[in-house]
């Protein structure tokens, strides 16, 4: 048992070394590629030849993108890593299209590791592949000694001395060189990731382009959600309310011979399961109301509006309907601005006009109230909700309420197909 554990341990180092050799090995010609080409540039420079000096560096930018294939396909195949790539500079074979791929960050950052880094790591590749030839032969030599003619070992005594030091220094040379190869692959990886792939401005684009691809799917799916809590409380919960409500009113009705505190009782009873379905519908309506979903922003609003104690005008004006999320923002929105001017405005009309300009979907809710609405004062709740609502679809929320009134509260709701 202790001595499986002792290879294992002495193994270890070993286990990743040959691969990771020849991903060195595989590198030495794609790292000395572009080396003749910058010889040539220098003996041109050095004969004054200046009508010849462009080739060398033209053949250079045509051999960059092959360089840099190769590259990938060398990570991919011998350690199963891939190299991220860079931004496109844009799609297309005409002169536009040309210039932007030439004068582009991506390409010259491909020539530098090339021309200016694949020679350095080449020389690192030709140490650390010196050291593992000389620790495989220095390891190896009783071997070639034994090879020998006899004569040859028996003549030459102080022979065996000196092959018992260089095949201790062999060893020790063996258990060096996958820790050699190791650094030197990390180092190669680093400069490849940062001179073949994208820069640090691409990355954090592509992060940002990640994260609200991501956040719009849990909007997406948060909604989605409130929909299927809407109809599972409007099919279920709230058709066995109201049949227990009707249950109890025929009760009440037929059973007229009840005792006077049985019939209380009914009654109580029956006027609790009226509340609790208002209260129902008052909640499924928060949620998510159906008639959002099955007839659009236009008759919800409406039905907003109708149950308002003031005067509420409502213009809509959608050539298509938005996304159900943006929709459902607008929603609330403007019922939660219009509950607001009910409770704190002392308003006796307001206005809500919601319109499609562009790629946005413009939403403005006025009043001729008290104004005095301040969004940084509001704590987390009331407009500071609605604000923090919209901005989760990237909307701009946007409150003008000098004291005295009026108050105009306009959203902004990017609605791109």
């Amino acid at each position: 048992m202790q001595l499986t554990t002792w290879l294992r341990l002495l193994g270890r180092p070993f286990r990743r070394a040959g691969h990771r050799t020849a991903l060195v090995a595989a590198g030495l010609p794609l790292h000395l590629a572009v080396v003749p080409l910058w010889l040539w540039l220098l003996g041109t420079m050095a004969a004054l030849v200046w009508a010849l000096t462009p080739l060398p560096v033209l053949f250079t930018l045509v051999v960059t993108p092959l360089l840099t294939v190769g590259q990938r396909r060398r990570y991919r195949a011998l350690v199963g890593k891939d190299l991220p790539r860079p931004a496109v500079p844009g799609p297309g074979r005409n002169w536009k299209s040309a210039v932007r791929r030439l004068t582009g960050r991506a390409l010259w950052r491909q020539v530098c590791y090339h021309a200016v880094a694949g020679p350095l790591l080449a020389v690192l590749d030709l140490a650390v592949l010196a050291v593992w030839a000389a620790a495989l032969v220095a390891a190896s030599l009783y071997v070639w000694i034994w090879a020998l003619p006899p004569q040859w070992r028996v003549t030459d005594l102080g022979y065996s001395t000196q092959a018992a030091y260089i095949t201790a220094g062999g060893l020790a040379l063996l258990f060096l060189g996958p820790r050699l190869t190791g650094a030197l692959v990390r180092l190669e990886t680093r400069a490849a990731e940062v001179l073949l792939g994208p820069s640090r401005t691409e990355k954090l684009a592509r992060r940002v382009a990640d994260l609200a691809q991501s956040r719009a799917g849990v909007l997406d799916a948060a909604d989605a959600e409130r929909r299927r809590i809407e109809r599972d409380l409007h099919d279920g919960v709230q058709q066995r309310l109201v049949s227990l409500a009707v249950n109890l009113g025929l009760a009440r009705a037929t059973l007229g011979d009840l005792p006077a505190d049985a019939r209380k009782v009914i009654d109580e009873a029956h006027r609790e399961a009226k509340e609790a379905i208002a209260e129902l519908n008052n909640l499924v309506r928060g949620l998510h109301p159906a008639v959002l979903e099955d007839r659009g922003l236009d008759a919800a609003l409406s039905g907003v509006a109708a149950r308002l104690p003031i005067p509420v005008r409502v213009a809509v004006d959608l050539p298509q309907r938005p996304s159900p999320t943006v929709e459902a923002v607008a929603y609330f929105v403007v019922s939660e601005a219009l509950t607001n001017v009910v409770k704190h405005a002392q308003a006796t009309r307001a206005d809500v006009t919601v319109e499609r300009i562009g790629e946005t979907l413009l939403v403005v809710v006025a009043d001729d109230g008290a104004g005095g609405a301040d969004l940084a004062a509001a704590g987390g709740t009331g407009l500071a909700g609605l604000a923090k609502r919209v901005a989760s679809v990237d909307g701009t929320f946007s409150c003008r309420s000098p004291a005295g009134g009026p108050t105009v509260i306009t959203v902004e709701l990017p609605c791109a197909p």
